[in-house]
């Protein structure tokens, strides 16, 4: 069984006991989340959409909440002298599927 769902304005394919790293969420670590905006879901070669899936849930675990790699952002005009020169750590959560209702 596995759900499409948008979470922070991304869409994630996602199964029980899955871990995945989304956009920084707020609530603390432990805590237990809920995304209503399920897309698709699969269960057992059958797939619900649309309407059917009006009051389907995933519920989520906050593991921990991270920073990925920095990004260095560099911009150069040739022959003018300008050069700039910046970096960007972007925050993650990382979750825990706990389940998937339909």
């Amino acid at each position: 069984m596995y759900a499409i769902v948008s979470i922070a304005g991304q869409q994630f394919k996602v199964a029980k006991d899955q871990q995945i790293f989304v956009h920084r969420l707020q609530g603390d670590e432990g805590a237990s989340i809920e995304f209503d905006k399920v897309l698709l879901a699969e269960n057992d070669g059958k797939f619900k959409l649309g309407a059917d899936l009006k009051s389907a849930k995933v519920t989520a675990k906050i593991v921990s909440h991270l920073k990925g790699d920095k990004v260095i952002v560099f911009k150069k005009k040739r022959r003018k002298g300008y050069k700039k020169k910046n970096g960007h750590r972007q925050q993650f959560t990382k979750i825990e599927i706990t389940g998937i209702s339909l």
